[in-house]
């Protein structure tokens, strides 16, 4: 940075000398001059100057009485007393005065390095200074404004003074703390983990974050979060640690609360009936959310009413009784249910629609189930819930909907597999009996006499067999997966093969996966593949079964199949074989859309036909 320096001196000869050659010293030196103290005082109140270097003996004003009226006007500014006739009681009158620094004239050119020099300390100091009670300032400002704690450690962590909201955190007056160790705010084991925090700090100097349990003056321990800093001198010595804190013990609590609460969901999807969440949902709300008087109400549209089906402990013990239906058009819970808006009420006594203007309850959180129902927390006190309470259990309730959802699926699937087993055991009764029958009764007929109309009958009753197992399989297995593990590809295609009637055709096997499947639905996919490919193939067919990059496929060298029918042949009944029952190659789709992978039909290298199932998740090796 440039410095500006005036230079007063009587003898102009000299005053022109001196700035020539501070200016010759350091070309960052601008240098104005003037002959008295009266000139230099018109001077400094035009201009700006960094620095002033004064004579001592001059006319009308001597350098002392200079300094003087300058001190006046600029109490800091960096003033060095430059004088031919010097003398003790000068220097010590000078620095009496104020002066910055005190120089006697010599001859000779080489004072004029020593003088630059001075100006050149003079200044820096200066600005030092100036800096350093910004600094002061700006902290002092942060230090009393900060709506965070603040606390002023001294070298060896011994508290210095803290600000209002450290005294509101903590509980200590800021005398109480001064002096000090930091070991009386902090829990006795979280002592260590702090302790090294403070000796990161000292030895590295720079800033830390920590959390930790701290103790209060009254004793009630909470959880602070910090941000530490040390100050430095020009030496890299340490002169003092400031932290920045808060008190996160309520944010630390809902965040508990919140894993307790996934925790508890997880718990709710192996519920099996709506009563069994309902009940595990009223013991979360007891334990997790701190609510010991609450209860589920579920919609009965015979009722058209709110009915209890779980509740907590403490809700019969004020009640003296098992908590009331609500009715839907004249009650809060019924107005919370048919709005599908939750609704905190700080007196329920006062609201309209109470159902009973009696009750025992004031406050109540209702939050509506969707169709289910309603959600209630209640208290005997009334204003208790506030927002914290109704985040979390607005949390809690959309998990408890999806719990409730998840057994309305489950049981919607177990009676679609309710309908489904009837259906299978009415094929496998009813249809396969009478088959029986005329199976038996061909029998007789074909020993009696020798028709070739009887061996049509006989073609006929197997396709009728192999059409009755094909079903039996749709109806019976579906479209869900049920238990899915590690399958080794290549042993189950092995197996798979020596399960079809392959007379004369061969396999080959290309694959080394374990892929993740339901080990008897993949049995399945790949038995029908096979006799796909035997059946339109021929005796002989060759089939290669491989890897893709994620899935599998099984691929033949018979007569293909044409593009425009790559789409039906995956449609039920749809076959071009005559012994065919069109249902094999629409069980091997519901296999793979039950494992979630896709399935596709392309040429194979030998002009076959190549059926590759993908987005198969593979095990892990």
């Amino acid at each position: 940075m440039s410095i500006s320096v005036l230079h007063v001196d009587d003898e102009p000869d000299f005053a022109e000398l001196a700035a020539d050659m501070l200016e010759r010293e350091d070309d960052r030196f601008t240098v104005a001059t003037a002959t008295s103290a009266s000139e230099g005082l018109e001077r400094l109140a035009a201009d700006d100057f960094d620095c002033i270097v004064s004579d001592y003996d001059m006319p009308g004003q001597n350098g002392i009485e200079f300094l003087e009226q300058v001190r006046d006007e600029f109490p800091d500014l960096p003033f060095i007393l430059y004088t031919g006739k010097g003398s003790e009681e000068v220097a010590s009158d000078a620095i009496s005065a104020g002066v910055t620094d005190y120089l006697q004239k010599e001859g000779g050119i080489s004072q004029y390095a020593l003088l630059t020099n001075r100006i050149r300390n003079a200044v820096k100091n200066h600005y030092a200074q100036i800096e350093l009670a910004d600094r002061e300032q700006r902290l002092n400002l942060f230090f009393e404004q900060s709506p965070l704690g603040v606390i002023e450690w001294n070298e060896n962590f011994d508290a210095v003074r803290m600000n209002d909201a450290a005294e509101d955190i903590l509980g200590y007056a800021e005398d109480d703390l001064a002096g000090q160790p930091w070991e009386v705010i902090v829990t006795e084991p979280d002592r260590d983990a702090v302790g090294d925090v403070v000796a990161n700090l000292l030895e590295n100097k720079g800033g830390y974050h920590s959390i930790n349990e701290n103790i209060r003056e009254d004793g009630e321990q909470i959880i602070c979060e910090w941000h530490n800093r040390v100050v430095t001198d020009e030496n890299e010595d340490v002169v003092a640690i400031f932290s920045q804190f808060q008190d996160i013990t309520e944010r630390k609590q809902r965040e508990n609360s919140l894993e307790q609460l996934h925790a508890a969901t997880r718990d709710l999807m192996t519920a099996t009936t709506v009563e069994e969440v309902a009940t595990r949902a009223s013991e979360t709300a007891t334990q997790v959310l701190q609510v010991p008087m609450n209860g589920i109400h579920h919609y009965d549209t015979e009722a058209d009413a709110l009915v209890p089906i779980a509740w907590a402990d403490k809700t019969d013990d004020v009640l003296d009784d098992s908590p009331p239906s609500l009715p839907v058009d004249s009650s809060l819970a019924g107005q919370v249910y048919r709005t599908g808006e939750a609704q905190r009420f700080a007196d329920i006594r006062e609201a309209d629609d109470t159902f009973d203007p009696e009750t025992p309850f004031r406050s109540e959180y209702i939050i509506p189930l969707d169709d289910y129902g309603v959600f209630i927390l209640s208290s005997p006190e009334a204003d208790v819930f506030d927002a914290t309470n109704e985040v979390l259990a607005d949390v809690f309730a959309a998990n408890v909907e999806t719990a409730l959802d998840h057994v309305e699926q489950r049981q919607h699937l177990q009676r679609e597999r309710d309908r489904l087993d009837e259906f299978a055991s009415i094929i496998s009764h009813d249809l396969r009996n009478p088959l029986n029958v005329a199976t038996g009764r061909l029998e007789l007929a074909q020993r009696e006499c020798n028709s070739d109309h009887l061996d049509g009958v006989a073609q006929a009753h197997d396709r009728m067999d192999a059409l009755i197992d094909d079903v039996f399989t749709l109806a019976r297995e579906g479209k869900q997966v049920e238990d899915s593990d590690p399958v080794d590809l290549g042993d189950t295609i092995d197996a798979c093969w020596r399960n079809v009637e392959t007379v004369s055709a061969t396999l080959v096997t290309e694959t080394e996966q374990t892929i993740i499947a339901e080990s008897s639905r993949l049995k399945q996919l790949l038995e029908n593949l096979f006799r796909n490919a035997v059946e339109h193939g021929g005796e002989t067919v060759r089939i290669t079964a491989g890897d893709l990059d994620d899935g599998f496929y099984v691929a033949d060298n018979g007569p293909g199949i044409p593009e425009n029918e790559r789409v039906e042949v995956f449609e039920a009944g749809y076959s071009t074989a005559d012994e065919g029952t069109g249902f094999g190659l629409n069980i091997v789709q519901e296999i793979t859309e039950a494992h979630g992978w896709d399935i596709s039909v392309t040429d194979s290298e030998t002009g076959g036909a190549r059926f590759e199932v993908t987005g198969v998740e593979t095990a892990a090796a």
